[in-house]
């Protein structure tokens, strides 16, 4: 007897979707869950098409995380950079209501609190602060506020000529160490200034081009103007020019161009904190990498372009450039003990080195970035004075790095009424996923509550922003930007930010950095070629014996070297490519592996991180048996050597690995390129800007391990078959980097935003006012106390 066919109900959407919710009960879900869910859905009736092709499907796909509090699911959706709105799902009636941020935030609170929190908390709003600002509406115009910014003023001063007063009184008001710049009290009116410059351009035009200043300074002087305009006849009527454009006809790159000409920086202060800061011996110590070598290239490139202004200008001031780190009484056999030290390759250019302190004394020992936040307040209070010493006055200019120098930074620049610009490096809070809602769990180690409440405060006091990825301000299509990150979220227990900071804000400015082209240049440069370290190099490659600076063995030295050189931390993921490199056959039998990171024996490290990574990367050569295919450096502090040691691995045919899961810029990334060396990265931040994906470059995913090793596979398969395939590459990073990242570039532009924001800040100043307030207000009340609670660290008694 046949048997009759069950007939069972098709589930609704109703059900899919709580049977989904059954699955999550409670919790965040993240946007791969969400797009996963949605795939499972296999049915094709036109029902599910028209759920996952319409709206919904929409919504899904733009959503970047999604709270599960049955019946209820709250979706933050994203649906371009910058831009967020927020829902309410009731899956039991299928109703949707939108919700404010707040709501959204205090929904999400219930998380960690079992309960919905509708009294009264600390929200953080700083909106209304910047509501009279202006700003730009499309994603595109991200990370190029200045370009904006000019537009914004020159439409003002073209629509109101009372609006260029502020120019004048601006130009009036330059002095620099009691010496009068760009006018005198000749000059008291626009009219006035129009009338002066059309007579000094009648007079210059009839000198010889390159008529010295000083031969005409007091025909200049009686008409109204001092120095700083030129340091020749030509120079002087071209910035004349371009004043006269700005007065007759207001255009954004005629008033950019004028700005940064203006004399205003002779001497810059920048901040960094933790670590050891020093010039040999300190990378691959605790904290201490890509932020050291940022700014020690950063200053000499920076000190270069100041010292050709200031001469195109046709003064004779000398600038100085400090380098404000932490002194280090235990220096462990660096420099970081010493209080001033010039910096090589500079003439006025010093690390100025300031004690933390406490009232029990200095601090002598190291201490991890992320407990240094109770000596911060005394540490500004110390290095305002020391400052104050050493440059005879104020700094022009302040930059912080990274979030504790940003935090000082902010103290002083709010303190001494100077233009403050932020480098981030990397923030905190998009590395360590749900460091927010659940902040309590990470507390004892990190205390991200000062860290991110740090972070607030400096962003929204500075003048300017500078990122070196578009990426690092609002991420891509699909991933959060770091800055963009901080738009909305809580700390439940302590506050909410419903309003932290805004992507489109004219201050963010994308200014890519470069690698010290003295030390990394193309491996095809042989008469530059550093041959007397090749032997140094084939040792620490290739040297059988087994030491504490090197493990593991090559045996065969025909193959290409895949090479990796980062930190050794859970996010740099070294420890990620050793193992797909050690599960993937083909690869070991094309290419041998070598990594430079950290320490190789565990008992050198006081590091947290550090110690689990090194144990792990031990581990994983026993499990795969990798002697003979790989190789572990220690940490190398030697620039020049390792500058030589990605030209050698070049030599050999071989590439440059990133594996990081975030990597806020990438550094090394560039200094392979310049080097000439194919590189793999990271798609997860800036290396996916730095790198055309089969041009210049190849990005991997190290949450996809294995389809990273299958690209490399592939890349060596196809050298092998056609050698021309790796110089294509090699040819395709070189032509990358000298477009877009050089260390002049750089230069170029930062010193041309210190100008335009400089003025921008002085005809803004009454409305800083109010959000300098409101910053101040929630230090006091808020962070002192967050900092107060970190321990203090106890130096080991002697």
């Amino acid at each position: 007897m046949s048997t009759q066919p069950k007939l069972g109900r098709i589930p609704s959407i109703r059900d899919r979707v709580e049977d989904t919710l059954s699955a999550h009960r409670k919790g965040i879900l993240q946007p791969h869950n969400l797009i996963d869910e949605l795939d499972n859905i296999h049915r094709e009736d036109q029902a599910t098409l028209d759920l996952k092709n319409g709206p919904f499907g929409e919504i899904i796909k733009s959503a970047q995380e999604a709270i599960v509090l049955p019946p209820f699911v709250a979706i933050a959706v994203r649906p371009r950079p910058g831009v967020w709105e927020y829902v309410r799902v009731n899956v039991s009636e299928l109703s949707v209501e939108q919700l404010s941020v707040s709501e959204y935030l205090s929904f999400k609170e219930a998380l960690v609190d079992g309960k919905i929190n509708d009294n009264f908390v600390l929200e953080l709003d700083f909106e209304p602060f910047n509501a009279s600002f202006p700003r730009p509406t499309r994603s595109s115009s991200i990370g190029n506020g200045v370009q904006f910014l000019n537009r914004h003023l020159s439409s003002i001063m073209f629509r109101n000529k009372d609006s260029l007063e502020p120019l004048l009184d601006f130009l009036r008001a330059h002095k620099y160490k009691g010496h009068a710049l760009m006018l005198n009290d000749r000059i008291q009116s626009i009219a006035k200034l129009q009338s002066a410059l059309a007579k000094a351009e009648d007079y210059l035009s009839k000198l010889a081009p390159d008529t010295l200043y000083s031969e005409f300074e007091y025909v200049l002087q009686g008409m109204g103007f001092e120095r700083g305009w030129g340091d020749t006849a030509e120079r002087v009527l071209e910035m004349m020019h371009l004043l006269l454009d700005i007065l007759q006809a207001p255009d954004p790159s005629t008033l950019e161009t004028f700005l940064g000409r203006v004399p205003m920086v002779f001497n810059v202060v920048i901040l960094s904190p933790h670590g050891y800061f020093g010039q040999a011996n300190v990378l691959g110590l605790p904290d201490t990498g890509g932020q050291v070598v940022y700014i020690l290239d950063q200053v000499r490139a920076l000190e270069n372009e100041m010292l050709l202004r200031i001469k195109k200008q046709g003064l004779d001031f000398t600038p100085r450039i400090l380098i404000v780190t932490r002194l280090i009484p235990d220096a462990k056999g660096t420099t970081c003990n010493q209080r001033l030290e010039r910096v090589s390759g500079t003439d006025h250019t010093h690390i100025l080195r300031v004690p933390f302190r406490s009232e029990t004394g200095i601090l002598r020992k190291w201490i991890s970035r992320f407990d240094v936040w109770p000596y911060l307040e005394s540490y500004a209070e110390d290095v305002a004075s020391e400052i104050a010493a050493e440059l005879q006055g104020y700094p022009d200019f302040i930059i912080g790095n990274y979030s504790d120098g940003n935090l000082v930074a902010s103290l002083l620049a709010y303190k001494m009424g100077v233009t403050q610009c932020t480098i981030a490096h990397a923030l905190e809070k998009t590395k360590y996923p749900d460091s927010d809602i659940y902040w309590k769990k990470f507390e004892d180690k990190y205390h991200f509550s000062c860290q991110f409440t740090a972070d607030l405060i400096a962003m929204n006091n500075a003048d300017f922003i500078i990122t070196s990825t578009y990426q690092e301000i609002a991420g891509t299509k699909n991933t959060v930007g770091q800055y963009e990150s901080h738009t909305g979220f809580t700390l439940p227990g302590l506050y909410r930010v419903v309003h932290g900071i805004d992507v489109f804000d004219p201050k963010f400015n994308i200014v890519s950095p470069g690698a010290d082209m003295s030390i990394y240049f193309p491996y095809s440069e042989k008469q530059n070629r550093l041959t007397a370290l090749h032997g140094p190099i084939e040792k620490l490659l290739y040297d059988t014996e087994q030491t504490d600076e090197y493990i593991g063995t090559l045996k065969d030295k025909s193959k290409p070297i895949i090479f990796s050189m980062a930190r050794l931390d859970r996010v740099k993921n070294i420890t990620g490519l050793v193992e797909s490199y050690g599960k993937n056959s083909k690869l070991r039998e094309l290419v041998n592996l070598v990594v430079v990171a950290g320490y190789i024996d565990v008992k050198k490290s006081s590091d947290r991180e550090e110690i689990a990574e090194i144990e792990k990367m031990h581990d994983l050569m026993k499990k795969y048996n990798l002697d003979g295919d790989f190789r572990w450096i220690a940490a190398q502090t030697n620039r020049a050597r390792n500058g030589e040691l990605y030209r050698y691995i070049a030599d050999t045919q071989g590439a440059f690995i990133q594996p990081a899961f975030y990597e806020a810029f990438g550094l090394t990334v560039v200094e392979a390129m310049t080097s000439g060396l194919p590189t793999f990265a990271t798609c997860h931040g800036g290396p996916a800007e730095i790198i055309e994906h089969g041009i210049s470059g190849f990005h991997i995913d190290p949450y996809h391990p294995d389809q990273a090793s299958e690209l490399l596979v592939e890349f060596f398969q196809k050298c092998k078959e056609d050698p021309s395939h790796w110089k294509k590459i090699s040819d395709g990073g070189l032509q990358r980097i000298y477009e877009r990242y050089t260390w002049k570039i750089y230069s170029e532009r930062l010193m041309t935003l210190a100008g335009v924001y400089s003025f921008w800040k002085y005809v803004s100043k009454l409305e800083r006012r109010e959000t300098r307030r409101y910053l101040e207000m929630f230090y006091i009340l808020k962070f002192r106390d967050l900092a107060n609670s970190v321990p203090l660290a106890k130096d080991d008694a002697s």
